[in-house]
């Protein structure tokens, strides 16, 4: 997958590049990466990329001159562009999964009010929002929806350790536990140290039903449940009632 990244902060983002399992990534090539500072596309002494709004207003508006020259530089026609927005569509694991199938991906960082619409309505694909809060940097939400996405990609991340992740199988992540097995007078669940799978497989399908439950009944309403799945909610609903 190549990603280009348009920026006015490109520090920002050299640093996801270059650090952990992305850096990995890029030295194995399964991801390359080109980050655009459109600052280099104004083209008036000053170097200008941003106006106040038309009508009026607070704040100010990125222009449409330089990211449009900074989109054509990169060919972006070509290639599926995305804007983080709080005003685009919600990012979920199931999103995260269809970007991975791209080829080519273009973000572009948005800053102040954001950007001039025609930028939107001429090159933009998907306006993308990581949640309903609003964030002052395009830089930090980029980096997020990418984090999402490049891990899926064949040979980033073991396929076992996605298989189980947070909302890969519509619920929540199971707890997790590591040595010692005892740590400030708690202790690992037993059936964990029993060494018996099927047990500890029945066990981690009641604690991603229980962590789901309590901490995002939403997704467990949305859920598809297998038949294992259901019976032991059945189990955790009655456990709870008492």
């Amino acid at each position: 997958m190549h990603i280009d990244i348009l920026t006015l902060f490109p520090p920002m983002v050299e640093s996801f590049f270059t650090s952990s399992i992305m850096s990995r990534a890029v030295e194995r090539k399964l991801v390359s990466y080109n980050i655009v500072n459109f600052r280099d596309f104004a083209s008036d002494r000053h170097r200008t990329c941003d106006d106040v709004p038309y009508g009026g207003g607070a704040g100010m508006v990125l222009k449409p001159e330089p990211l449009y020259a900074a989109l054509e530089s990169i060919g972006a026609g070509d290639k599926r562009v995305i804007f983080p927005s709080p005003s685009g569509k919600l990012f979920t694991q199931s999103y995260a999964e269809e970007l991975s199938r791209e080829e080519n991906l273009v973000f572009i960082c948005g800053h102040y009010e954001g950007l001039d619409q025609r930028v939107i309505d001429t090159y933009v694909d998907d306006e993308i929002s990581i949640g309903d809060y609003v964030l002052s940097s395009g830089e930090s939400a980029t980096t997020v929806i990418i984090d999402a996405i490049y891990r899926l990609l064949d040979g980033v991340i073991n396929s076992e350790s996605l298989a189980d992740e947070s909302f890969s199988s519509s619920l929540l992540e199971y707890p997790q536990y590591t040595r010692p097995e005892r740590y400030c007078t708690k202790s690992v669940p037993d059936v964990l140290l029993s060494g018996h799978h099927e047990r500890i497989a029945t066990w981690r399908v009641f604690r991603k039903l229980e962590k789901t439950m309590l901490s995002r009944p939403e997704v467990l309403a949305q859920a598809s449940l297998d038949l294992e799945e259901r019976r032991r909610l059945i189990d955790l609903i009655n456990e709870i009632k008492g």
